[in-house]
């Protein structure tokens, strides 16, 4: 049997806590069901008044009350409360009011699909009968406040909820593990946080209708301050999914998706569109730092050959004709470059803690290839996102995008430039690189405006409205090479020697 925290949040709650501890329905399972009443901090009586329902064994549920010293807000109550739950081992922990606005009676219910593995979490919804917000008593503006909240909240983070700000929360342990909830605020708009959480982590939420009370209750909300949070945390995660803004809070994988740092953009100009195309068909192709697999898939397709070289094997090595393991940092360069034609390293020097030792390396490998064509890519951190996130004191690193934070080195057309020339290496050719929209808003109307509109701006200036640096560039002939050529070429003046 599963066992089930009934955790009762409480604060200036003197008059109701008992009444509430009386409408828990005694048909819960007795022996595997517990009360938890942490008083925050409260002004009055609450805490007197529920340790004496406790101690007058008034309730068929062991029953334990707790005092935190510090008001740590509704938040804070809670990520107390869901941390007991877990360190006391139970399964399941029901989130109850202390003021008595969400009916305990309604447990039995609620529990239902937890108890029967069809849910992480269950929300009481006031909203999913219509009209009973208002029948059981709702104020007009905060009706109308939860359905505008709810549905800005719906379209940004692509769910349908009913409602996102009923208080009657239960929670499977298995859920609050998954998720970093003790990094949630500690104010109202925690509740917000935790249902990002939970969609991140790909848990299953499902509602069920409660009835809606409101009496005598003293409301501790300021509506204004609690909607301008709410809205925030909510814009802060969608913007979170364009790797323009980080926070740690919101950095969950889906458990039920694998994960793909770098998908693929082969259907619109990018990094991979413009490699393919300045790779021959038949080329020989290396590979450097390969993990996706993406773009030697298509060249192979064309009829080339690709070699591979990464830190890590691929999960799915099948798309190489040959892979080789070698730490890019560390290592020696593993092979020459003379029997390659193209030379990939797109998205891989901002990786690299030296890459100037590293592309020394790489042009030492180049040096009986005179004809190979290296092909380099990069963010751009001179991008006009990235210089009004700096006007307002941000620069926040990301899961993916220019402020990966994965990178060691950031970049500029011109010091990526100087890092090929200073580093024997001839620049060909540079192309600004617009930002991925279709990724972002589809392959639509709307991402291909602003995929066109983003290109047109990089003509105005490449080095503001570009994404990302694309460069070609060929190895710089060394002295030894330019002495051999001024003595063959003296040769070939002179004539042959009459001797």
């Amino acid at each position: 049997m599963k066992k089930i925290l009934i955790f009762i949040v409480a604060y200036n709650a003197e008059k109701t806590i008992q009444t509430v501890l009386n409408r828990i329905p005694d048909t819960l399972d007795k022996a595997n069901t517990e009360v938890l009443i942490i008083d925050d901090s409260s002004q009055d009586r609450t805490f007197e008044m529920a340790r004496q329902y406790a101690q007058q064994a008034r309730s068929p549920f062991r029953i334990t009350v707790l005092y935190n010293p510090v008001n740590l807000g509704y938040g804070g109550n809670q990520k107390v409360g869901f941390y007991y739950a877990i360190q006391h081992g139970f399964d399941i922990v029901a989130l109850v009011h202390g003021d008595g606005q969400y009916a305990p009676e309604a447990l039995p219910e609620l529990l239902l699909p937890l108890l029967a593995d069809q849910a992480d979490a269950v929300f009481g919804s006031r909203m999913l009968q219509r009209g009973a917000a208002r029948k059981g008593g709702m104020p007009f503006y905060k009706f109308l406040g939860n359905k505008v909240l709810t549905g800005l909240q719906n379209r940004l983070l692509g769910s349908s909820l009913s409602e996102f700000h009923s208080g009657y929360r239960l929670y499977s342990i298995h859920a609050l593990r998954a998720i970093p909830f003790h990094l949630n605020t500690p104010d109202f708009h925690f509740d917000t946080e935790i249902i990002i959480q939970l969609m991140r982590a790909g848990m299953r939420i499902e509602e069920i209708p409660i009835p809606t009370y409101y009496g005598d209750e003293i409301c501790h909300v300021n509506g204004v301050q609690y909607a301008w949070n709410v809205c925030k945390s909510t814009l802060l995660a969608r913007i979170q999914q364009y790797d323009l803004l980080y926070q740690q809070k919101f950095d969950i994988q889906c458990l039920n998706r694998p994960k793909d740092h770098y998908p693929a953009k082969l259907t619109f100009i990018s990094s991979h569109t413009l490699s393919l195309q300045a790779i021959p068909p038949g080329a020989r192709v290396l590979d450097v730092g390969c993990a996706g697999g993406h773009i030697a898939q298509a060249i192979r397709e064309s009829g080339g050959h690709v070699v591979g070289i990464d830190r890590n094997r691929p999960e799915d090595a099948s798309q190489l004709d040959l892979f080789i393991q070698a730490d890019l940092e560390a290592d020696p360069f593993p092979l020459s470059l003379e029997s390659f034609d193209r030379v990939l390293l797109m998205d891989v020097i901002e990786h690299l803690g030296n890459p100037e030792a590293f592309m020394h390396r790489l042009s030492h490998a180049a040096i009986n290839a005179p004809g190979v064509r290296i092909i380099v890519t990069t963010g751009n951190v001179a991008f006009f996102v990235i210089r009004i996130m700096l006007l307002m004191g941000h620069f926040n690193y990301g899961k993916r995008g220019i402020l990966d934070l994965d990178h060691k080195r950031l970049f500029t057309f011109k010091s990526m430039r100087n890092l090929l020339e200073q580093c024997g290496f001839t620049v060909q050719k540079v192309v600004g690189i617009p930002a991925p929209f279709p990724m972002v808003f589809g392959s639509g109307v709307i991402g291909r405006a602003l995929l066109s509109l983003n290109r047109i701006l990089i003509r105005l200036s490449r080095g503001v409205f570009s994404y990302q640096i694309y460069m070609e560039a060929t190895p710089t002939p060394k002295l030894e090479d330019h002495l051999t050529m001024a003595i063959e070429e003296s040769k070939k003046r002179v004539g042959p020697d009459p001797g």
